[in-house]
């Protein structure tokens, strides 16, 4: 990539320098930088939010995400207190806006989606989305996959399987990954599934998943092996492939999650969350999402804030992978 002018603009914007509290937020405290923006062609990964949740079949909300996320993100400082990892010096980084929605129209929301990641992709950049709903995911692989499948390592109380909801309606957040691997964008055999649980109507979204070859780890199992232990598979299965990184924050048990739309009690801790994501170390991620946030079930943000730590643990392991390059 070009690079023009000083890496400083690239910088988040410091607590030490201007309060939290002050200023316009954007993801992480970066700069603005739009797809038409004169340094577009400098940014290697963009912060998008997807405020959209025309899938949604129960409780609505999720298109308020990515707003809130934005406002508790002001909370990220520069480096991982664990990994020590700067993600903001390995790689430019910038929150791209907003994907914008048509919230009277879902095919053309999710052709809106699609026509936007397609120019990201084509610029190069890895996308970092914030959610929305779960069907944004499928938009977004439509653009990526769009010449081969990639892997898939996805974090979910809900597999997002299902072939279909209300008699035949084919779009919704329980069926973006029905619909990608459909529609090739999924390599099904590099595809894991981790954290499923929950009381069920049926099989059918389990039966496809054996059918196909997907990965599912139960939230038992997973509680059983340890992370360490269900992550070291998950990397396995991913292999060395450009696999992409779907995280629904209903992973995460409602205790520490509340605000989200389909709550499943009996998962991982806010700890556990965060442990998942480092422990993507050494996958080929080509592009990643936070999603379901759901701020009117969690006004006080403690949701968003969780959302936006797990978002720069996916954002600290792609700069590790940019390091390396």
């Amino acid at each position: 990539m070009s690079t023009t002018g000083d890496e400083q603009f690239f910088r988040p914007v410091s607590g030490f320098d201007l309060p939290r509290f002050a200023g316009v937020p954007t993801f992480m405290r970066l700069p603005h930088v739009p797809l038409d923006h004169p340094r577009i062609g400098e940014v290697q990964v963009g912060l998008i939010g997807a405020p959209w949740d025309g899938g949604t079949t129960n409780r609505p909300g999720p298109r308020h995400g990515p707003r809130q996320l934005r406002d508790l993100s002001t909370m990220i400082r520069a480096e991982n207190g664990v990994t020590g990892v700067r993600p903001f010096e390995a790689l430019r980084c910038a929150d791209l806006g907003d994907v914008g929605p048509n919230p009277g129209d879902l095919m053309d929301t999710l052709a809106r989606m699609e026509a936007f990641y397609a120019e990201v992709r084509r610029r190069g950049i890895l996308p970092l989305t914030a959610g929305g709903d779960h069907l944004c995911s499928l938009p977004i692989l439509r653009a990526l996959a769009k010449d081969r499948p990639l892997g898939m390592i996805h974090f979910d109380s809900h597999t997002d399987l299902f072939h279909s909801y209300f008699g035949g309606t084919m779009y919704t957040h329980g069926t973006p990954f029905r619909r990608a691997v459909e529609e090739g964008l999924l390599d099904p055999k590099r595809v894991c599934q981790i954290g499923i649980r929950g009381t069920a109507y049926d099989r059918e979204d389990r039966d496809f998943a054996a059918s196909v070859g997907i990965r599912i780890i139960p939230i038992e199992e997973f509680h059983a092996r340890g992370v360490e232990d269900v992550m070291a598979e998950a990397r396995e299965i991913a292999g060395a492939g450009e696999t992409y990184v779907s995280y629904d924050i209903d992973f995460v048990d409602p205790a520490y999650a509340p605000g989200t739309g389909t709550p499943e009690v009996g998962g991982p801790t806010s700890w556990q969350a965060l442990q998942v994501a480092r422990l993507l170390q050494g996958v080929n991620i080509v592009g990643a999402d936070l999603v379901e946030v759901s701020p009117p079930f969690d006004a006080s943000g403690g949701t968003a804030f969780l959302g936006v730590s797990i978002m720069f643990e996916m954002l600290c392991v792609m700069a590790e992978a940019g390091d390396r390059a």
